[in-house]
């Protein structure tokens, strides 16, 4: 079973493969036959679920409060 992550619910981030902005729901470590890399379960804007790596998001801040 993979243990997941929810302390970051809710966090807006930047999906840098799409250039999209999204919501990170979870974070999971993926381990394949060689090495475990850290995962991401996101929501696009149009409330599709989809996984990605890691290293293929960042946190994104809105600049316009005003």
């Amino acid at each position: 079973m993979v243990k997941k992550d929810y302390t970051l619910y809710g966090t807006k981030i930047l999906n840098l493969k799409m250039q999209e902005i999204g919501l990170l729901i979870c974070l999971w470590k993926n381990k394949y036959a060689d090495k475990t890399v850290d995962f991401a379960t996101c929501v696009d804007k149009n409330g599709k679920r989809y996984n990605i790596e890691l290293d293929n998001i960042r946190g994104f801040e809105d600049d316009f409060e005003k």
